[in-house]
């Protein structure tokens, strides 16, 4: 029992070591990148900052991709780490996350298109504010396609925070506050589409589902997994 305690602890770690990876990979691409580059409402001085800041707008498609690498990682080790609470919804888990990497590969490729428009190396036929057109196109195709994406991101935390809840060895509250995050997203996600007047006003709460995840990355991180020897889990 004492090496399969040390096995969880170790294999816990791992994973709050992905987690911690993906979060500061997710806030360098979606953040500062999109910070430094997009300027609402005003495609002149967006499709400029591209062109006057590609190898920064590119580090931002290389991050996504990366990002998407360090998510495998991320749930094949949660998926050993909680398999033994539920092996079905561990392979849902995987599954869930598997299934939005081909997408978010898709969507790098407008972001990549676009700057293929602005330098005149796609569509060469078109004045300088037909590319700023065309490449707004690409790149708005490509934050659409992330709003859609939002879904995959919540659900995948439904059958996480089941399994975190039912470990014995991480607080059920972190197993609560992952299922309401992944109703949060999926919520902000129904908005964007359904809803779109409401979206700003609805996104403003959105923080609320990055609570879960916080929490178990800094769980998995510092604490590891809480188990009694005498403790005996999984279904």
């Amino acid at each position: 029992m004492e090496e399969q305690i040390n096995s969880l602890k170790k294999t816990a770690r791992i994973a709050g070591l992905w987690y911690l990876l993906l979060v500061i990979v997710g806030i360098y691409g979606l953040m500062y990148v999109g910070s430094q580059i997009f300027v609402e409402g005003n495609t002149a001085a967006t499709t400029n900052n591209i062109l006057a800041h590609e190898f920064l707008f590119r580090t931002g498609i290389f991050s996504a991709i990366i990002g998407n690498f360090i998510f495998l990682f991320l749930v094949l080790a949660l998926y050993r780490l909680l398999k033994q609470v539920n092996e079905r919804q561990a392979k849902l888990m995987v599954i869930l996350v598997i299934l939005q990497i081909p997408v978010s590969f898709l969507l790098e490729v407008f972001n990549l298109t676009s700057i293929m428009v602005l330098k005149g190396n796609a569509l060469k036929t078109l004045d300088p504010a037909q590319r700023q057109d065309f490449a707004m196109l690409f790149l708005n195709i490509h934050s659409y396609g992330i709003m859609v994406l939002e879904v995959f991101w919540g659900i995948w935390l439904l059958p996480l925070g089941q399994l975190v809840y039912k470990s014995g060895f991480i607080p059920r509250i972190i197993g609560i506050l992952l299922i309401i995050g992944g109703i949060a997203y999926m919520v902000s996600s129904f908005m964007f589409l359904l809803f779109p007047v409401y979206f700003s006003f609805v996104s403003k709460f959105i923080i609320v589902s990055s609570l879960g995840e916080i929490a178990i990355m800094l769980w998995l991180l510092i604490i590891g997994v809480k188990v009694k020897k005498n403790d005996h889990y999984g279904d």
